[in-house]
C-alpha cells in the first residue's frame, strides 16, 4: 500500500537558478544536493514544512527529465509516495495492472529504493515509489 506523499519532483532547466528562486518562496535553503548518474540528473532537496521538493536538472539529453522538459516545458515531473516493502509493492502494482518503468528497483537520490509507474496508468501523473534504505 502507499505511504504519504514522500516528495514533489519538479523538473528545471537550471539548477541554481530554480533553489535560488525555491529559497526565497520557502524560505529555506535546500538540505541536499546530490548527482544520480543512473538517471542522468542532479537534484536538489528542500524541506516546506513536513514535505519535500526535490528539484530535477538533467546533465545528460538523454535524460527522462532533458526529454520531459523538451515536450512540456518545466514544472511538476512527479509525485513520489513513501512504501514500506518497494518489491512487494511493485508486485501488487504489477497484479493490478499496472505497467511499471523498471523491472527491479533501483537507487535513487536522498538514499532510496526506487520504481516509476507509467503515467498512463495513473491519469497522466508520472508515480515514483520510494523506499528508504
Amino acid at each position: 500500500m502507499l505511504g504519504k506523499i514522500e516528495h514533489l519532483g519538479i523538473a528545471v532547466k537550471n539548477l541554481e537558478e530554480a533553489e535560488k528562486r525555491y529559497t526565497q518562496l520557502l524560505g529555506v535553503p535546500p538540505y541536499k544536493r546530490e548527482t544520480v548518474e543512473s538517471e542522468h540528473v542532479i537534484t536538489s532537496f528542500f524541506m516546506a514544512g513536513p514535505n519535500k521538493i526535490e528539484l530535477l536538472q538533467a546533465t545528460a539529453p538523454e535524460s527522462a527529465i532533458a526529454k520531459f522538459i523538451e515536450k512540456r516545458g518545466e514544472g511538476i515531473h512527479h509525485v513520489a509516495y513513501e512504501v514500506e516493502d518497494i518489491v512487494a509493492e511493485m508486485e501488487r502494482l504489477r497484479q493490478q495492472g499496472f505497467t511499471l518503468l523498471n523491472e527491479a528497483p533501483k537507487h535513487g537520490a536522498d538514499d532510496k529504493l526506487i520504481c516509476f509507474v507509467h503515467p498512463r496508468d495513473a491519469h497522466g501523473a508520472l508515480v515514483e515509489l520510494c523506499q528508504s534504505i
